[in-house]
């Protein structure tokens, strides 16, 4: 009997597995806290419209940018790197958002940084992945 419930579990575990969406979504939750952003890494159809939930946990104002294509800002956020975002939102501690962009047509890997002075040297830094 225990081998036949072990079996079964497996065999639901594996099936659960089968299920999970690990490709791209039009539906985002991201969480801002001090001084993180998860998850890290954040994967979307080309052109399609994304609802996306931030979620600031910290103890500071947060905001999130993604960077146009090809768009690497570097070791500090500035005024000049505002002109290379494609989006960008802002969150108040323990404020949630709940916003809809477009994303990029163009696919490939798009930067995001929260622009708070020092925050990305803090670690508050990301990736888009913008698929077909």
């Amino acid at each position: 009997m225990l081998k036949k419930r072990y079996f079964l579990f497996i065999l639901a575990l594996v099936f659960l597995s089968a299920c999970q969406s690990s490709g791209p979504s039009t539906r985002l939750s991201v969480e801002l806290s001090d001084f993180s952003i998860t998850p890290t890494q954040l994967s979307v159809p080309a052109g399609a419209e994304v609802h996306i939930k931030i979620i600031n946990n910290g103890t500071v104002e947060h905001n999130f940018y993604i960077m146009q294509y090809g768009v690497d800002v570097g070791d500090m956020f500035d005024e000049e790197d505002i002109v290379n975002a494609y989006w960008e939102v802002e969150a108040q501690p323990d404020e949630s958002v709940d916003i809809s962009f477009t994303a990029p047509d163009q696919p490939g890997i798009y930067q995001i940084v929260c622009g708070m002075p020092g925050h990305l040297q803090a670690g508050m830094v990301g990736t888009l992945e913008v698929v077909k």
